[in-house]
């Protein structure tokens, strides 16, 4: 059986998984043995998730249009040239000649409001951008814990209830050889052939199931999964600290990263608003240039000439028509939908580590009382059919406790999947979850060349 999980909370990292006992270094591994286990898994979805790929390059784009937003605040320069062929015509003059100019010019925003908030608008967007790519990496990581533990499942149940076939059919070959000397009733024959043909039956859903959570962790990966995967070591002890459900909620309100996005949201719609309202400012710039020419008023013909010129230049908006305050009222209620957005994700924070954090710690006693269900499950069943050997129960009587044995099993492996899950949901939430927090986990994960399947129950 796969043994219990270790948990150790602190304020500072919280939930973090440390084995009683530090994970053996493999010996050897053969192609036959190889396994995969989460944290490879994990590296190699880092570099082929689409979904981590994309939040990469919003990241990056993001850095590009503050440096842009931030080029229209610096010094604009510009260099001209250009050639002319003119032909002039009058009462007095017929000729054709070359002209040529050249200027450079300089431009400088000295004050412009809606320039600086669009600044620092795609500042706080470039902010969004980080913590948005956080929360993909997290939200993967999760995804990918789950598909792992569900394909780890999937292999737990085809192995279960190839174990719980075998057994049946043992118990049905018993009964067919009382039968045969009139020892057994048809009844009890037909009832475990039954089970038997309904066992295999779900031995082929059982592949099945194997095949598509396979098929789901190719997808994240971009390769096909067809190790075995690394399961739960029986070596390692689950604890819980009493760190308080509040500590949490204060540390995922203060470092959960899609919070901190919809926080820089938010600060994006204020600048958005108040670079709208600076529509109805004045701006003022200066202009610096220089120019080298040889054509004159009119095109005419004129000594080479260069030109200085330095100016500032004040522009003062008085009417357009009254688009700037329509602008303005659209970008308000574009920050009240940023604000409200912000307060929808804190109540989600709250809300989702709250359910995490009471599954966790209630998973605790699921695991202990599965394992005591489990091992009144084995004696039982045991039981069961020493007492159908001395004629004392008859075959249903073991086949029921086949079952539950078999039940109870399931349920094990299950709340302790779950508790995975549900630690990782935890710390993703809580703004915890890391590459340190994979390590943690894998580290209750077996060596490659240790690998051991579900347990296969054992008959007499």
């Amino acid at each position: 059986m796969l043994g219990m999980l270790a948990l150790q909370v602190n304020a500072a990292e919280p939930k973090t998984a440390e084995p009683s006992t530090p994970k053996p270094a493999p010996t050897s591994i053969s192609v036959k043995e190889y396994s995969a286990d989460l944290a490879q898994l994990y590296r190699e979805a880092r570099l082929e998730d689409p979904r981590i790929l994309a939040a990469y390059a919003r990241e990056k784009a993001g850095e590009e249009h503050q440096r842009e937003a931030l080029g229209s605040l610096l010094p604009q320069l510009a260099a001209n040239a250009g050639g002319n062929r003119i032909k002039q015509v009058n009462e007095s003059v017929n000729q054709i000649y070359n002209s040529q100019n050249y200027s450079l010019t300089l431009s400088q925003v000295i004050y412009n409001k809606a320039a600086w908030e669009n600044f620092q608008k795609y500042k706080s967007l470039a902010k969004q951008a980080i913590s948005e790519t956080e929360e993909a990496q997290a939200e993967a990581t999760v995804d990918l814990a789950q598909r792992y533990f569900t394909a780890l499942a999937a292999d737990d149940e085809l192995e279960l209830v190839q174990a719980e076939r075998r057994a049946t059919q043992k118990n049905l070959d018993q009964v067919s050889a009382l039968y045969d000397k009139q020892y057994a009733k048809v009844t009890d024959l037909l009832d475990l052939k039954a089970r038997v043909d309904s066992l295999a039956a779900q031995e082929v859903d059982a592949r099945n199931q194997v095949s598509l959570s396979r098929a789901a962790l190719s997808e994240i990966v971009g390769r096909p999964v067809n190790e075995k995967l690394s399961r739960v070591r029986n070596d390692v002890e689950l604890k819980v600290s009493a760190e308080s459900l509040q500590s949490w909620v204060d540390l995922g309100v203060a470092q959960n990263p899609s919070l901190k996005a919809n926080a820089s949201a938010v600060e994006a719609a204020e600048a958005a608003l108040r670079g709208g309202k600076g529509g109805h400012y004045p701006t003022l710039g200066i202009n610096l240039s220089a120019q080298n020419t040889n054509e004159g008023y009119n095109n005419a013909l004129a000594p080479r000439t260069d030109s200085y010129v330095a100016g500032l230049q004040l522009s003062v908006p008085i009417y357009s028509g009254g688009s700037t305050s329509a602008r303005v009222r659209g970008l308000y209620q574009d920050q009240v939908s940023a604000e409200q957005q912000l307060e929808f994700t804190r109540r989600q924070v709250v809300k989702e580590i709250t359910n995490a954090y009471l599954t966790a710690d209630s998973s605790v006693e699921k695991i202990r009382a599965n394992r005591n269900a489990l091992s009144s499950a084995e004696q039982s069943s045991s039981a069961s059919e020493k007492a159908f050997r001395y004629g004392v129960v008859n075959a249903v009587d073991v086949l029921t406790a086949t079952q539950n044995e078999f039940k109870a099993r399931r349920d094990l492996l299950k709340t302790q999947y779950d508790f995975i899950n549900n630690l990782f949901t935890l710390n993703r939430w809580a703004g915890k979850l890391s590459t340190e927090s994979v390590e943690s986990v894998n580290a209750w994960l077996s060596n490659n060349s240790k690998t051991a399947p579900a347990p296969d129950r054992r008959t007499n």
